[in-house]
């Protein structure tokens, strides 16, 4: 069985069983073990998976990891498990710090089951970073995700490499995360650095309101056209249906023909209140958004179909989104009310 199959196996007990899995021993037996054997460990050899892994360090003895993991031989991977309801933290990860410098691993996991969060030491050797290197949502599981952790399964596993493309990814990530904040909501120091680029001189309030409303407005016409033209050329190229175009520019943005889809089923709901040129589409990396007039603070809601195992459509009551989970894109029509409603409260009619 395959990495992918055995992953969406695990994303349905998630979606099945999370309410019930609120211990630590619950997350370990439904879902963290499963986990190590999608990798290709076997979890009842002790040569491969030794679980409540003892290394005394310093002062401190007795102390155990919840499970090591050895490829060939050689300790791979050590993983740290609490229950499925904690929001992971740095703090979780005491037992990893310790035992990371002391043993020969490189890798080390934190996870409640459902997130799974990958440390290295990319910044000082031997040393565990602080921030992980890459995260897994079982919740919103992505194809690139499953490429990612296809160098951790037992054979492929190579240290060098994986600790190489570490730094790589976590700088990535990083950076990911600060351009989607000036996406969605241009800072002044990125609005002053293209004002001054566009209109040498003084850099007023005035200025300053004028060209955050322009930013916004032409990043978001710059991903619309740049998806169309993907768009475009896939068609192109395989005729009468549209082709895989993820990162075929080096972007991880993939907009499908099931957000497209469902982007116009919402589309035409809102038509009974708006004229439907109001209702504008904005992808992103991890949800496809649809806001009112193209305004980022007016979400009408949002499309979560990038998971390889499930989609939800996220609807809004304020500032809070509800995730509903949905077959396919048609399924978007129960919630009518909820997206007219919506357009109420944004006061759409003016």
């Amino acid at each position: 069985m395959d990495l992918e199959v055995r992953l969406a196996e695990l994303a349905k007990t998630v979606r099945d069983h999370k309410e019930v899995l609120l211990t630590e021993e619950a997350a370990k037996n439904a879902l963290v073990m499963p986990f190590i054997q999608a990798l290709g460990y076997n979890v009842f050899s002790p040569t491969e998976v030794t679980p409540e892994f003892t290394c005394d360090v310093g002062t401190k003895k007795g102390e155990k990891v919840d499970y090591a993991v050895f490829d060939r031989g050689r300790l791979a991977m050590l993983l740290e498990c609490k229950p499925s309801n904690s929001v992971l933290s740095i703090n979780h990860a005491s037992q990893l710090y310790r035992y990371f410098s002391v043993t020969d691993a490189r890798v080390a996991i934190l996870t409640n089951g459902v997130v799974f969060k990958f440390f290295s030491d990319t910044e000082s050797p031997n040393r565990m970073d602080d921030r992980p290197f890459f995260t897994l949502d079982l919740e919103n599981l992505r194809k690139q995700d499953i490429r990612t952790l296809e160098k951790f399964v037992k054979g492929s596993f190579d240290i060098d490499q994986i600790v190489r493309e570490a730094g790589k990814l976590k700088l990535q990530t990083l950076v990911y995360g600060e351009l989607e904040k000036e996406f969605a909501e241009p800072s002044e120091d990125f609005v002053r650095l293209i004002a001054q680029r566009v209109n040498p001189g003084r850099f007023t309030a005035s200025v300053r309101e004028t060209f955050t409303s322009l930013i916004s407005s032409s990043l978001s016409a710059l991903i619309r056209d740049r998806v169309n033209e993907r768009l475009t050329s896939a068609l192109e190229k395989g005729g009468d249906e549209p082709q895989d175009i993820e990162e075929s520019s080096g972007e991880d943005i993939e907009t499908t023909p099931e957000e497209i889809e469902g982007f116009n089923i919402v589309r035409a709901i809102a038509a009974r209140k708006v004229d439907p040129t109001r209702v504008i589409m904005r992808d992103a990396k991890s949800y496809c958004a649809i806001l009112l007039d193209d305004n980022n603070r007016k979400s009408i809601a949002r499309l979560h179909f990038n998971s390889a195992t499930s989609r939800h459509f996220g609807t809004f009551e304020g500032k809070e989104e509800t995730r509903h989970s949905v077959g396919e894109p048609v399924d978007i029509y129960k919630f009518e009310k909820a997206i007219l409603k919506r357009l109420d409260e944004l006061g759409a009619a003016g």
